[in-house]
C-alpha cells in the first residue's frame, strides 16, 4: 500500500515509539460539570467533541480553548488541563479520580455526570496514546502543550471526520469488536492528526517546519526506510533532489538539528528498542541500528541514551523481571 511520504514517516516514527491508543470513555456530561484532569508521563491525551462543545483550559500556558463539536484537542505531553461548561470555572472543576468514583463509572458503556442545569448533553469521546517510556524523537518533543484541530473536512480531509464519528459510533457500545475497532482507529486518527498539525504549522514553527517539506521529507522518508545504511549528508541530499550545502542548510533551519544529528539520533531509538522491547544482544543492537564496531556503537549509544548498552540491557530485563 502506498502512502505519501509524510504519513509514511510518520508511521515509521510512531510504531517505532511504540505508541498505544487507550480509550478511557464516552462521555455524557450536563451542566455544570467541569473535570480536572491530572498530568501523566509519556502519555499524549485526546478529546473528541461528539456532540455539543465545551472548554479546554491548560493551566501550564494559561490556555483555553472552545472544543466545537467535531474538533479534537490533544495534550501531546500528558500536561494538566481541565474540561468543563461555561458555567464552571476551572477550580470548580472536580478531580477525575472522583468523577469516576461519585459516578459509579466501571470503565463500561457512558461515563454519565454533571447537574441538572442544562439540557445539553455534552458527549465527548476520552483517551489518551501512551509511548515507550523514554522514548524520543524531536517531533514529539517539540509539539505545544495544546493542539486544537478544528472542523474537519475540507482542510483535512473527509477521512478524518468519517473516523472520528466511527470512533464517537463505536466507544461503549456493547457489540462485538466495539472497543478494539474504536482503539485501533484512534491510534490511526493521533498519526493524521499530528501530520494536519505539521502541515499546519509548517511555515512558522522551527523543528517541525521541515516534516511538511517536500524535500526534506523525501530524505527522511528514505532514512526511516533504511536506517542502517552508511548515510552520509551528500546521500540525504540526492535523496531530496538539493545540493548537499542547501540540504544541510535547510534541514539544520527547518528541523533545528543537524541531517547526522538526526540519523544519529533515532539509530540509537532504534538501538533502545532492540535492547528491550525484542531482548537483542549489544552485538545484534548495533548492527540492527547500522554500526559495524561494537565498540562505537557502545561509545555513541552511552552518550545519547546516558548508559552504557549492556548496563541499559540489564536494566531492562531486572524491570521486566520485577
Amino acid at each position: 500500500m502506498y502512502l505519501p511520504p509524510m504519513l509514511d514517516l510518520l508511521s515509521d516514527i510512531l510504531t517505532r515509539l511504540s505508541l498505544r491508543g487507550t480509550l478511557y470513555f464516552r462521555t455524557s456530561f450536563s451542566e455544570p460539570w467541569g473535570v480536572k484532569v491530572p498530568p501523566y508521563r509519556n502519555v499524549a491525551r485526546f478529546h473528541y467533541a461528539h456532540r455539543g462543545d465545551c472548554l479546554v483550559h491548560v493551566p501550564e500556558t494559561g490556555q483555553t480553548l472552545m472544543l466545537a463539536q467535531g474538533d479534537l484537542a490533544i495534550i501531546p505531553h500528558g500536561a494538566a488541563h481541565v474540561i468543563h461548561c461555561p458555567k464552571t470555572m476551572p477550580p470548580e472543576a472536580m478531580e477525575l479520580d472522583s468523577v469516576l468514583e461519585r459516578s459509579g463509572y466501571r470503565g463500561e458503556g457512558v461515563l454519565v455526570w454533571g447537574g441538572d442545569g442544562g439540557k445539553r448533553d455534552i458527549q465527548l469521546i476520552c483517551g489518551h496514546f501512551s509511548l515507550a517510556e523514554g522514548s524520543r524523537h524531536l517531533l514529539f518533543e517539540r509539539l505545544p502543550p495544546v493542539i486544537h484541530l478544528r472542523g474537519y473536512g475540507a482542510e483535512t480531509g473527509p477521512w478524518l471526520e468519517a473516523t472520528l464519528k466511527v470512533i464517537g459510533a463505536e466507544a461503549g457500545r456493547a457489540r462485538l469488536g466495539s472497543d478494539l475497532i474504536a482503539l485501533k482507529m484512534s491510534e490511526a486518527i493521533f498519526a493524521q492528526a499530528i501530520r494536519a498539525h505539521v502541515e499546519e504549522a509548517a511555515a512558522d514553527e522551527s523543528g517541525i517546519a521541515g516534516f511538511a517539506d517536500p524535500n526534506l521529507s523525501r530524505a527522511l522518508s528514505a532514512f526511516h526506510r533504511a536506517p542502517a545504511r552508511s548515510w552520509t549528508v551528500a546521500d540525504l541530499a540526492r535523496e531530496a533532489g538539493l545540493s548537499r550545502t542547501s540540504f544541510a542548510e535547510r534541514f539544520t533551519s527547518l528541523l533545528g538539528v543537524t541531517p547526522m544529528a538526526y540519523v544519529t539520533s533515532w539509530r540509537m531509538q532504534i538501538a533502545r528498542d532492540a535492547l528491550s522491547a525484542r531482548g537483542l544482544s549489544v552485538a545484534e543492537a548495533a548492527e540492527l541500528s547500522g554500526y559495524g564496531s561494537e565498540s562505537a556503537f557502545s561509545r555513541v549509544f552511552k552518550k545519547e541514551i546516558g548508559m552504557p548498552p549492556a548496563a541499559f540491557r540489564h536494566a531492562q530485563a531486572d524491570l521486566e523481571a520485577a
